[in-house]
């Protein structure tokens, strides 16, 4: 999602205004930003800071870009220093809101939500991780998913004239590209966020809670099938049983070989493009396949939210702030220019123009997220569920390795159990 080289500087309401200070001299008070490296253009954060500072005369905004790399600790520690120079708004990774929401560091922003931002039309996959119990902490600003990019000439040679909007069309498909030196579909072995997809559509879980607590729930027989599915298009190419979709990289397999498709999100494309300018012309986008052609599959969806924190001495400017990023002016405008999809199903038409991106948009009206748990990170930082896929492409009885990888999960979730 943050694949943009921008020469992203810190923007403040300086660039706007000569001064702090409103005629009469009444003194302005400051919002200070944070916002992640490439995740909005120089020019786009100019224009947003020049509106909104003359929609709103009292407030000055300090925007201020962050590095993703240590970004957890160093928003924790924000949180919890409450001398008052630090952050009011902030935007954090979607599943990241979990983390930050625990031990109440950030503001309960349910009634702006329900009265003012429109919740019930945010996308899934940001809104579910910004809520713990009824409260609402993170607000969904943009999203990027996951699609199936292929070749167009690929598909012309094998007679498939349309892409396939149902698994069983993909895996017939998959299997006709699969032929004469072509591997139908490059998925490794490991790529677990395509995983959650199916399981998610057949109606599992990676995990879930019951009774307060978190349990590991890859044994469950929906999940099964989600693991069937990855594996019988997996075996459609010829994708790395022991490693993820980074080792290697896929754009570059994609590039270099005689690969039909990838499951990635669009903007690899670009990547892929430049080490093979030759398929300039021949890359397409379509949604993940769901179960039947009435909808995508289900995806994983990543994008950030933004909060707000609990210790901010002006919670009124700064949700003020919020209400405008997340707005449908601004998020419109965000989405466009930075190829996102936007944060409401309502506005998917405001990239329908981009095929990569309106391939995005259709596939995160389903889209989900990673268990709603601060622990969840312990489940990720020594993943269990890349082993289990490894031991199942590899020959191993599913059931039995499901139920010992969701064993540890358990453990991460609920350690004192």
């Amino acid at each position: 999602m943050r694949r943009r080289l921008l020469a992203v500087v810190c923007i403040t309401g300086c660039l706007v205004s000569a001064c702090g200070m409103l005629p009469g001299r009444h003194e302005r008070k400051t919002v200070t930003v944070w916002l992640m490296k490439d995740s909005a253009s120089e020019e786009f954060l100019r224009r947003f800071t020049a509106d909104f500072e003359r929609g709103h005369k009292d407030l000055r905004l300090d925007i201020r870009i962050q590095s993703w790399n240590g970004i957890v600790d160093k928003v924790d520690k924000a949180l919890k220093d409450d001398s008052g120079g630090g952050p009011d708004v902030i935007e954090v990774g979607n599943t990241q809101v979990p983390l930050y929401a625990d031990g109440g560091k950030l503001a309960d922003l349910t009634l702006e939500s329900m009265r003012d931002w429109g919740k019930d039309k945010w996308l899934p996959g940001l809104a579910q991780p910004g809520n713990d119990g009824n409260a609402q902490y993170g607000i969904p600003w943009y999203a990027a998913n996951r699609v199936v990019i292929y070749r167009k000439d690929l598909f012309q040679a094998a007679g498939i004239t349309r892409p396939p909007t149902t698994r069983e069309e993909w895996l017939a498909d998959t299997g006709k590209l699969n032929s004469g030196g072509n591997q139908g579909i490059y998925l490794a072995g490991q790529d677990w966020y395509t995983l959650s997809g199916f399981i998610w559509d057949e109606g599992g879980d990676l995990a879930r809670q019951k009774d307060y607590k978190w349990q590991g729930t890859l044994d469950s027989p929906a999940a099964l099938r989600g693991m069937d599915f990855y594996r019988r298009l997996q075996a459609l190419g010829r994708g790395p049983t022991d490693a993820d979709e980074e080792h290697p990289p896929q754009a570059g397999v994609f590039a270099g070989g005689r690969v039909a498709q990838i499951v990635a999100v669009p903007g690899l494309a670009q990547s892929i493009v430049r080490q093979n300018p030759e398929l300039k012309d021949e890359l397409g986008f379509f949604p993940v396949p769901g179960k039947t052609a009435a909808r995508p599959g289900t995806v994983f969806t990543g994008g950030s939210d933004l909060v707000v924190a609990g210790h901010t001495k002006d919670q009124f400017a700064a949700t003020a702030v919020v209400g405008a990023l997340v707005g449908a002016k601004w998020d419109t405008e965000l989405a466009r220019t930075m190829n996102y999809v936007p944060n409401k199903t309502t506005l998917a038409g405001a990239v329908a123009g981009e095929e990569g991106v309106a391939a995005m948009a259709a596939g995160a009206a389903h889209g989900r997220a990673t268990p709603s748990t601060p622990q969840w990170a312990d489940v990720e930082a020594d993943n269990p569920i890349k082993e289990y896929m490894t031991r199942v492409l590899t020959g191993a009885d599913p059931a039995t390795e499901a139920r010992r990888a969701s064993a540890k999960i358990t453990g991460e979730l609920a350690p004192d159990v």
